[in-house]
């Protein structure tokens, strides 16, 4: 991706900006090791947490303007959709430790749902994927930082 490598330039490569895997993604929205189990980011009311199609007035909204979840991040649930830097595929059968996905493809997964989709893509265990070249309005990005 262009605008990271070169946001990375920018920031004289003093951290390692990317995209997170599809694992991250899902463990940050989780809440991590502090995680209370919710079907949505921070909650198990949609409403609280998520910007839908039932409620989101077909636009985007500003973030934290609903609550966080127990890592204290906002919009994980609902809003726009977040890009993953995993290709789609599909799950391998065996257990993984930190998976990466497919190594090439021409979708990328999409996790987190957005304010044109029902509540039922809010949830944090729901993927989605879209081409690598398409732009849309319901689509955003959350950075990964290594040091």
């Amino acid at each position: 991706m262009l605008f990271i490598s070169d946001l990375n330039k920018l920031l004289k490569y003093r951290f390692k900006l990317r995209m997170p895997t599809e694992a991250e993604w899902e463990f940050a929205a989780r809440g991590g090791n502090r995680s209370r189990g919710y079907k949505y980011a921070g909650s198990d009311n949609v409403d609280e947490v998520a910007w839908y199609g039932a409620n989101s007035d077909s636009t985007t909204h500003v973030v934290a303007s609903k609550k966080p979840n127990e890592l204290g991040l906002y919009d994980m649930s609902g809003n726009t959709w977040e890009w993953c830097s995993d290709w789609l595929g599909p799950y391998p059968s065996e257990e993984q430790t930190d998976p990466t996905g497919v190594p090439e493809g021409g979708h990328r997964v999409m996790r987190g749902g957005s304010w044109t989709y029902d509540e039922s893509f809010c949830r944090v265990s729901r993927r989605n994927y879209i081409s690598n070249v398409i732009v849309s309005g319901n689509c955003g990005l959350r950075l990964a930082m290594g040091l």
